[in-house]
């Protein structure tokens, strides 16, 4: 197990405050600088079909600005060619395949991977072959991990929404029971040369037993942080996530 535990900050609803007003501020690109230099190893931005938060304009200048700072973007978007071109185009360094509908507020549940593994195969070998590592966004489901597998995918991101809504309702049963699939997820996941990561609705409050998984290698964390930005500092609240992911892991 590796003591360090990689964490993504999404900066997506930065530029939802932005778009807010239809001004230039803030800028999701100062946000990712200022996540970077407090602690975070990439950033993470999600093109949304309806582009309600970050733009194609968003995607081209964050690709540019991470690369020439050899720092890794994560591009979350749904399985359609209209993302794969744009994925191809801008080849950032990993991509996130997630289930996207308009109507919802934020992504819900996991990929269904096994009933369309026809559709997201060939966009798995599509995009690796261009030089992007493939991530699929699934829920802690032994069926889907399987299925994942059998894409060509690296990465599996396990969809931890369940267990922290649990946590914040106080409901302690459920929150055992969905941590538990998430761990036999991360193992069942490792052990078909998956590498693991976790993601949804992670706050200070629950990201120490997810990031005590052993198999977990990294974190995608953004709306709690871009709400606590706006109490003490993007970058302070980037520090002290990064303190709980490594206090989480230590022996």
């Amino acid at each position: 197990m590796s003591r360090h535990v990689r964490l993504g900050v999404n900066i997506d609803h930065v530029a939802t405050i932005r778009n807010a007003r239809g001004v230039s501020y803030p800028d999701p690109a100062r946000a990712a600088v200022v996540a970077l230099e407090a602690g975070a190893d990439g950033i993470t931005a999600h093109l949304r079909e309806d582009r309600r938060h970050i733009s194609d304009a968003d995607i081209a200048h964050l690709a540019a600005m991470l690369h020439e700072r050899g720092r890794p973007l994560n591009l979350e978007m749904a399985v359609t060619s209209e993302m794969l071109e744009i994925a191809l185009k801008h080849r950032p360094h990993a991509v996130c395949l997630v289930p996207e509908r308009r109507e919802e507020r934020t992504t819900e549940g996991g990929l269904d991977v096994a009933g369309g593994h026809n559709w997201i195969a060939p966009f798995v070998e599509k995009l690796r072959d261009n030089g992007s590592r493939v991530s699929l966004f699934i829920g802690a489901d032994p069926m889907q991990i399987e299925a994942a597998s059998r894409t060509g995918a690296a990465v599996v991101e396990l969809h931890t929404g369940a267990y922290c809504d649990a946590m914040r309702e106080g409901q302690a049963a459920e929150a055992e029971s969905v941590l538990a699939a998430l761990k036999t997820g991360a193992t069942q996941a490792a052990a078909l040369g998956l590498e693991v990561h976790a993601g949804h609705g992670i706050d200070y409050e629950t990201v120490a037993p997810i990031a005590a998984i052993p198999e977990i290698a990294e974190l995608n964390i953004g709306h709690f942080l871009v709400g606590e930005a706006i109490f003490i500092g993007l970058g302070p609240a980037v520090v002290e996530m990064r303190r709980r992911i490594d206090a989480a892991r230590r022996p």
